[in-house]
């Protein structure tokens, strides 16, 4: 008996458009031109949190009201840290580049805590 295999997509396998249907778990790469290749190249493109999660989980058990922390509130906190990281330096980045720079100072923070509402509770922590 030999089982023959339809190279053509199935009715099912396309979508309204009539475009094949990628594999569910699957997402469409954009690695914008960036190759990676090696043992590692997989690992780093699946990383979802760019900080060391050991360290966050260490941080947060030095609070002496946290005695246990799941693996979802670590990522939480590495990924609400991540994201205001970036936020804050792209706020600060404008000042820089008002004085002509592309290295961010200690000056471009502060008038980026300053200047915006959202961190006021940081003024007076770079002191």
């Amino acid at each position: 008996m030999a089982a023959t295999v339809s190279a053509a997509p199935v009715e099912s396998d396309l979508d309204r458009s009539g475009a094949e249907e990628e594999p569910r778990g699957t997402e469409p790469e954009e690695d914008g031109g960036n190759v990676q290749t090696g043992p590692t190249a997989g690992a780093q493109q699946n990383r979802l949190a760019k900080l060391p999660l050991s360290r966050i989980k260490t941080l947060m058990k030095a609070d002496p009201d946290v005695s246990l922390a799941s693996q979802e509130s670590v990522f939480i906190i590495a990924k609400a840290t991540e994201l205001f990281v970036e936020m804050i330096a792209k706020d600060a980045l404008v000042y820089a580049q008002q004085g002509k720079r592309k290295t961010l100072q200690r000056k471009d923070l502060d008038n980026a805590i300053e200047a915006i509402d959202e961190f006021a509770f940081l003024e007076g922590t770079l002191d």
